[in-house]
């Protein structure tokens, strides 16, 4: 089964997390099939702190993905940012 969900990167203390398209029985941090965006929740001022691709989503969930619930989470909050 694919899953939507973050893929950890960044530095210790200074996280910064992938939002990839990967099979559900490979680690968090391991192979994964497509990236779809970027959280940085430690963005400050004009840096961007999300960034994601809603087609993509969007088609990995018409064909089945599941998201995870932070995934969930910052999909929507996307789709409110491109709405407004």
């Amino acid at each position: 089964m694919v899953v939507i969900r973050l893929s950890r990167g960044g530095s210790k203390a200074r996280p910064f997390y992938n939002i990839v398209a990967a099979d559900k029985r490979v680690r968090r941090d391991g192979a994964f099939i497509e990236r779809l965006g970027f959280y940085n929740p430690s963005a400050r001022g004009a840096e961007e702190g999300l960034r994601l691709a809603l087609d993509r989503v969007n088609y990995w969930k018409s064909v089945g993905a599941q998201t995870s619930d932070t995934a969930e989470r910052l999909i929507k909050e996307a789709a409110k940012k491109v709405a407004a």
